[in-house]
C-alpha cells in the first residue's frame, strides 16, 4: 500500500467512499472537485493505494491563523473501504497528513464529522500525544503536542 496525491482518475473510488460516508451522487462533480483540490495550495487529497485500486482517502484543507503562531488543518474527509478497516490504512493516511499538517506549521488539526453519519469516528487520546477540546458536535480540535499521534480510530 502507499499513499498519493489523487488524480481524477480516482473519482469512482472516491465518490463510492463518500456514498458509505452518506455523501451520495457525487458522480457528477467529483472530478471537478479533485481537479480544485490539486490546484488549491490550501488543499491536499490523499489516496491509499493497494496495487491499483484505491482504498481510502483523506481531504486536507489548511487554515493560515492571524490570531495564533500556528494554523489548522481541517479533516474534512476522511474514509477506508470496509474491507480495509483495521489494517493500518487509517493509520498510514493519519501519519501522512500529521507530516503535512505540521510541515506547514499547523500546530492544531480539526476533525470535521458530520452529525448525520452513521459510525461516528471514535477520537482517542493517549497520554501525553495531544490535547482534544470538542469545539462542537462535529467538530473537535486536536492541538499537537508531539510526533507520535494517531488522532482518529478508522472508521
Amino acid at each position: 500500500m502507499h499513499i498519493r496525491e489523487a488524480h481524477r482518475e480516482d473519482s469512482v473510488a472516491i465518490g463510492a467512499l463518500l456514498a458509505s460516508l452518506d455523501y451520495p451522487g457525487t458522480e457528477q462533480f467529483i472530478q471537478a472537485k479533485i481537479d480544485q483540490q490539486r490546484v488549491n495550495p490550501d488543499a491536499k487529497l490523499l489516496v491509499a493505494v493497494e496495487e491499483t485500486r484505491v482504498i481510502g482517502f483523506i481531504s486536507l484543507h489548511f487554515i493560515p491563523q492571524i490570531a495564533l503562531a500556528g494554523d489548522f488543518c481541517r479533516i474534512s474527509y476522511f474514509c477506508v473501504a470496509d474491507a480495509y478497516r483495521g489494517k493500518g490504512v487509517g493509520a498510514a493516511l493519519e501519519e501522512k497528513g500529521t507530516a503535512l499538517a505540521e510541515a506547514r506549521g499547523c500546530d492544531r488539526i480539526e476533525v470535521h464529522c458530520h452529525s448525520r453519519r452513521r459510525a461516528r469516528p471514535q477520537i482517542l487520546q493517549p497520554p501525553g500525544v495531544f490535547r482534544i477540546t470538542q469545539v462542537s458536535d462535529q467538530v473537535a480540535e486536536i492541538k499537537l503536542v508531539n510526533r507520535q499521534s494517531q488522532f482518529l480510530a478508522e472508521s
